[in-house]
């Protein structure tokens, strides 16, 4: 089942991130760049986990699933939001902080040394030892992104309720979205795989539903 839920989940995070670069083609903007940035990596993480747990892991393959779908996709994705929100000049100095950000965590998930081996099927949370390493990126990426994105949602929201009701509900996608994935993130941490790869399709499903929704509501 997890296998046929992240095949599920990687086209859906695939044709979500060409629809995100197709916009950007006809009307380039930052957060667009940023948002489809971060689904491009939600994209490859969620085919890491198909290959992952439908072949076996492997190094490189559990590498690039951790990297970018637990320690930088939210993160860029916060800034889009960032952009769109608050305006350039917040999502420019995020831009730099993120950038520290991802070269560090970036060289940390390619380089540490696993503490135990892969296992031949499931999804892996324990990889990592903890400490100074990629979970604790992980965990500060999640958090920190997760924050963002449903802080500066509400703040579209409140700012928005009483001129344009879709960009209100795409909004409101945009953080069930976002708690989904921070639900299936808490669990693996937890130990709990089970519902992982459910979890990241509900949240790129809502993600993806929550942007268009808004994204019509801006173009009106």
């Amino acid at each position: 089942m997890d296998s046929v839920l992240a095949l599920i989940a990687a086209v859906a995070a695939t044709l979500f991130a060409a629809d995100l670069w197709r916009d950007y083609r006809d009307r380039p903007r930052p957060h667009i760049a940023a948002y489809g940035t971060g689904m491009t990596m939600f994209a490859l993480a969620t085919w890491a986990l198909f290959i992952g747990v439908t072949f076996g892991w492997t190094g490189p393959v559990y590498r690039t699933f951790f990297l970018f779908g637990a320690v930088l996709n939210i993160l860029f994705l916060a800034l889009g939001s960032m952009f769109l929100v608050v305006g350039q000049r917040a999502g420019h100095v995020m831009t730099i902080a993120l950038g520290a950000f991802a070269a560090i965590s970036t060289t940390l998930t390619l380089t540490v040394s696993f503490q135990q081996e892969l296992p031949d099927g499931g999804i892996p949370h324990d990889v990592f030892a903890t400490g100074f390493g990629p979970r604790l990126f992980a965990a500060m990426g999640g958090g920190m992104g997760a924050t963002i994105l449903i802080v500066l949602a509400f703040v579209s929201m409140f700012r928005f309720w009483t001129t344009n009701r879709r960009i209100v509900w795409g909004s409101l996608l945009i953080v069930a979205g976002t708690f989904a994935a921070a639900w299936g993130g808490t669990g693996l941490a937890l130990g709990e795989a089970g519902g992982f790869a459910f979890s990241l399709l509900l949240a790129v499903t809502f993600i993806w539903a929550g942007y268009r929704v808004a994204a019509g509501g801006r173009r009106g």
